[in-house]
């Protein structure tokens, strides 16, 4: 009979990855604390006495990628205290001259290459259920232990992709959750560690089956009322703990960054100074990205603090922008903001089309409200 087990499960890297709404310097700090999260897995290993680290698939955001980007990837996850075992996933599936294939010549690093098992140490085995192609054909976790047999060894798989019923739309299922958990019933395999989905959390009711999300976060997690968002639980390394008899996994933080998608109501001014106030309030705006929806109707001085808070804080965020797409926002003078403009003649007139244009069209014409936002500031300035 095996001892107990303790290892870092992992997924999900996809270094190399790039954000269209990060421009270079973003872009760059993104990406070095990608790397700093590997390095966070290490330490997380040590405090937790873990003896390896899996990563469940798509260490590489593809196979196609610069030397220095792999190079750098693959010296961090090598210096790793603990021997470390990479599964292919979709982005980088095994095929010739995948960017798997220079990990295997790291001395630390174990590529899962076929689903023979992997003897860790007597007792423990780890079987892989690689992607040798962009897209499965086929249950590739099932494929991988058809042919085992139960064992007083503890026996993790190592898969990728989406479990039987999660995505909604059955022509996508790939792996059969149910026969999963007829193999962890049967003593075949004792947890299965998936990647693919960016966000942890345990795959059905028998504790064993767990996504271990992203080490850094990739995607948005939106937070608008009754939305499901995409990435709710992401930057996080599961620690497991698991014996014939029992299992314990515990999620731990290593990422750095935050990706929140915002809404706001807003009808005067308070509410304007709400929402910045809660832009204001985030710890580590630099590594923070904002995409943000706003709907309701301001007057002229509301919509001009809105315009020159927002203006102040999109270079100190990692990147802060609107949501175009649903942006419901209209721009309504009050009868005292008119009345009291410096202006008459034409540029009244001007005024007054502006801000017909500013506020018909659903979500405003962003260029009129900005041409209103000027004519307002500069009519105030000249008095």
């Amino acid at each position: 009979m095996s001892d107990g087990l303790v290892f870092i499960h992992s997924s999900d890297f996809q270094l190399g990855m790039t954000r269209w709404f990060l421009n270079a310097e973003a872009q760059s700090r993104f990406d070095d604390s990608r790397l700093r999260a590997i390095t966070r897995l290490g330490d997380l290993a040590v405090e937790a006495g873990a003896e390896f680290i899996v990563v469940a698939g798509d260490v590489f955001d593809a196979n196609a990628l610069s030397e220095t980007t792999m190079g750098r990837a693959l010296d961090a996850i090598d210096a790793l205290p603990v021997p470390v075992y990479l599964l292919p996933g979709n982005h980088d599936p095994l095929v010739p001259g995948a960017a798997l294939e220079k990990a295997d010549e790291r001395d630390n690093i174990t590529v899962l290459r076929d689903s023979t098992p992997v003897e860790h140490r007597p007792g423990v085995e780890i079987v892989g259920a690689p992607l040798l192609a962009r897209y499965a054909s086929e249950d590739l976790a099932a494929k991988a232990i058809a042919d085992l047999e139960p064992t007083n060894a503890i026996r993790i798989l190592v898969a990728h992709g989406q479990t039987e019923g999660r995505s909604g739309d059955e022509a996508e299922v790939l792996l059969s959750r149910p026969n999963l958990e007829r193999a962890l019933k049967d003593g075949v395999i004792d947890y299965v560690a998936l990647g693919d989905t960016h966000s942890a959390g345990p795959i059905g009711p028998t504790g064993r089956i767990w996504f271990s999300g992203s080490p850094e976060t990739t995607d948005f997690h939106d937070r608008r009322e009754n939305v499901a968002g995409n990435e709710v639980n992401s930057g996080k390394a599961l620690v497991v703990s698991v014996d014939k008899q029992s299992i314990e996994v515990t999620e731990h933080q290593v990422g750095e960054w935050t990706f929140d998608a915002l809404h706001w109501d807003v009808a005067d001014g308070e509410d304007v100074k709400h929402l910045l106030a809660e832009l204001e309030a985030y710890p580590e705006k630099g590594r923070t990205v904002v995409k943000y929806s706003l709907a309701g109707t301001l007057g002229l001085e509301a919509t001009r603090e809105l315009e020159a808070g927002l203006a102040a804080q999109e270079h100190v965020f990692g990147a802060l922008y609107p949501r175009d797409r649903i942006m419901d926002l209209h721009l309504e003078p009050g009868d005292d903001e008119l009345e009291a403009l410096p202006i008459t003649g034409y540029a009244r007139d001007a005024m007054s089309e502006l801000i017909d244009s500013a506020s018909g069209a659903p979500g405003g014409d962003t260029a009129a409200r900005d041409a209103v936002n000027l004519l307002f500031r500069l009519s105030k300035e000249a008095n």
